[in-house]
């Protein structure tokens, strides 16, 4: 089974505004209201990929019980934990730039993170995955991601999967996840890289296999709409090309990378058919306003081929 992690998932605000003006009064040309957060993607991605899985995390207050309404409208199986406070609403503009504001989320003390803990550790067996996506309050600590392994690290063969930022993946490292994912800023972030808009594959697989020396098994690098770097535990370097398309939503990108890679992974045991599955993935949900089906993804690796 493929149990997603989610600390703050959010009812996400999609507005079209044609022209955004600030300092004035501005009227949408469309809008739509989704669940969002990373794990609670890559759940909606799997569902569409005919693989199902576990959403977990936290939710809190009238937000959060409308999270719940929409995911079980999804036919997503679900064991959120309700905390104090109030899930967060994101409001994402798309004008001639794309705009995210984003809410801070319900409150979360580490006696919750300990039920999370608790409930995956009667949920785990080996051969599962645990998806921990997203970011975490900073009040909680750069360790609680590690914590939460560290304990189920005693059961044997379940597999982990870290997308988050900084020391709160770093800490991660020394557990060996199967797989963590930063894009190629945060990989910039942790080794205080200068960023640039043109990339040298070779020297981000280079600063990926440094991850790969503290302990991570298998390091994916995002790269946008340049593809991704991977380098693995069988010691290749892999680099796969993104498909040319028009942009039009670039939040999900990452996650439904995560979801395409892990769904391929399962059905494959092959890295570089699951990273080119993966990147179709991501391009395919910057291609389209919602998560994206399995026709398109496969329409979207036809043209990397």
């Amino acid at each position: 089974m493929i149990y997603t992690v989610t600390f703050n998932p959010s009812l996400d605000y999609y507005l079209k505004v044609n022209n955004l003006k600030s300092g004035s009064v501005n009227r949408t040309a469309s809008e739509r209201l989704t669940v969002g957060g990373k794990g609670v993607n890559i759940s909606l991605e799997l569902k569409k990929l005919g693989d199902e899985s576990v959403a977990l995390g936290f939710v809190a207050g009238f937000t959060g019980q409308e999270i719940l309404r929409e995911i079980d409208k999804t036919g997503i199986a679900h064991d959120f934990i309700e905390v104090d406070g109030r899930s967060r609403i994101n409001v994402k503009i798309k004008s001639t730039a794309e705009t995210d504001i984003n809410g801070a989320g319900a409150i979360i003390t580490p006696a919750d993170v300990d039920k999370l803990t608790a409930k995956l550790k009667e949920k785990l067996k080996e051969g599962d995955f645990v998806l921990i996506c997203g970011n975490a309050p900073a009040y909680l600590g750069n360790d609680v991601y590690a914590d939460i392994i560290s304990e189920l690290k005693k059961i044997n063969g379940v597999n982990f999967v870290v997308d988050a930022c900084g020391k709160l993946l770093t800490n991660t490292l020394k557990y060996k996840p199967f797989l963590i994912k930063p894009n190629y800023y945060e990989l910039c972030e942790i080794f205080g890289l200068q960023a640039t808009t043109t990339f040298d594959t070779k020297v981000v697989a280079e600063h990926a296999r440094k991850l790969q020396k503290q302990g991570a098994r298998n390091v994916i690098v995002s790269l946008g709409s340049s593809g991704a770097v991977m380098v693995t535990e069988t010691q290749q370097a892999l680099y796969v090309r993104a498909a040319r398309g028009q942009l039009v939503n670039s939040v999900g990108a990452g996650d439904c990378m995560i979801a395409g890679f892990v769904h391929e992974y399962l059905r494959t045991d092959n890295y570089f058919k699951s990273l080119n599955f993966a990147t179709a993935a991501g391009s395919a949900c910057a291609f389209t306003a919602d998560i994206p089906t399995k026709e398109q993804i496969d329409y979207v690796e036809s043209l990397m081929l």
